[in-house]
C-alpha cells in the first residue's frame, strides 16, 4: 500500500469542526460523503485527513462509463492464463486505506450499489466474479464526494443514507484570501481581488450561470499573475473563459471583473 501514501502533509485550512467531526466519523469507520461545489477543498480535505490519520489514500474518478469491475476487479488474460486483479475499491477495502470516490453521483446507478456492503455494518465486499467475499480491514474507510447543484444527476436514497455528511462551502473571504495566496506562493492583495471577482460570480449563479468561480480557480488565477500575466489576463484565462461560453454571461463576468481590476 506504499504507492497510495502521500508523500508530504498537504495544505488544508479549517472552516469549521470539519476535521473533528471526521475523525468523530472515522472512529467509529463510518462511511462520509462530501457535499459541495466544484473546486471548494473537498478532495484536499480527503488528502489531509489521509495524512492526518497516517493511511494510504486510494481516489476513484467517477464517471459515466465507471462500471463495477472497474471499483472492484476483474479477470485478464496473460502468458500465464487468467488471474483476478483487484479494482481500487478492492484495494482499499483488503488493505485499509481511505476509499475516496470523487463526484459519486456521476457513477452509473448499478456501479454505486456496489459499495452498499461496505458502506453499512457488513463491510464486506462480495467479489462475485470470483467467488469471494472480502472483509474490510480494520482500518478502511469509505468517503465520496458529490455536487448537488452541478449536475442534473443524485444519489439513490440507499445509497446517500448508507453515509454520514458534511457540507463543504466557499470559506469566508479573509479566509478564502488567505487560503488563494498560500496554495499559489501569491501576494494576499492580490488574492483578495480574486476573492472579491469570485463573489460577484457566485451571484450571477443565481442569474444564468450555472456556478460561479471556484476556489481552485483563483488559485490557478494566482499563480498566473506570479508568473507575470496582468490580474486582467490572469482572470479571463483562469475564470471567466471556463466558466461560460454564452455570450452575455461572459459580458457580464467581464464587467464584474472591471469592478474589482
Amino acid at each position: 500500500m506504499d504507492r497510495y501514501r502521500l508523500t508530504r502533509e498537504p495544505f488544508y485550512q479549517p472552516v469549521g469542526e470539519e476535521c473533528g467531526l471526521f475523525h468523530a466519523a472515522y472512529a467509529r469507520r463510518q462511511p462520509v460523503l462530501l457535499k459541495g461545489p466544484t473546486g471548494c477543498g473537498k478532495t484536499r480535505f480527503v488528502e489531509a485527513m489521509a495524512w492526518r490519520l497516517g493511511l494510504p489514500l486510494v481516489t476513484v474518478a467517477c464517471h459515466d462509463d465507471l462500471t463495477a469491475g472497474d471499483l472492484t476487479g476483474r479477470w485478464l488474460l496473460d502468458a500465464h492464463g487468467t488471474r483476478w486483479q483487484d479494482g481500487p475499491l478492492t484495494i482499499a477495502a483488503r488493505g485499509g486505506a481511505l476509499c475516496y470516490l470523487d463526484e459519486v453521483a456521476e457513477a452509473r446507478p448499478d456501479t454505486a450499489v456496489v459499495i452498499h456492503p461496505l458502506a453499512d455494518t457488513r463491510r464486506i465486499l462480495p467479489l462475485e466474479k470470483c467467488g469471494e467475499v472480502v472483509t474490510a480491514h480494520p482500518d478502511f474507510c469509505l468517503i465520496a464526494s458529490y455536487n448537488p447543484g452541478g449536475s442534473a444527476k443524485t444519489l439513490k436514497t440507499s445509497t446517500r443514507q448508507r453515509f454520514v455528511a458534511l457540507t463543504f462551502t466557499y470559506p469566508e473571504p479573509a479566509t478564502e484570501a488567505a487560503i488563494v495566496a498560500q496554495e499559489s506562493s501569491g501576494k494576499l492583495d492580490v488574492a483578495e481581488k480574486l476573492v472579491a471577482f469570485a463573489q460577484r460570480t457566485r451571484r450571477l449563479a443565481r442569474h444564468g450561470l450555472e456556478e460561479g468561480a471556484s476556489t481552485r480557480m483563483l488559485i490557478h488565477a494566482a499563480q498566473l499573475v506570479g508568473q507575470g500575466a496582468s490580474l486582467r489576463a490572469a482572470c479571463q484565462m483562469a475564470v471567466i473563459a471556463p466558466l461560460s461560453d454564452d455570450e452575455e454571461l461572459l459580458l457580464a463576468l467581464a464587467a464584474a471583473l472591471d469592478a474589482v481590476a
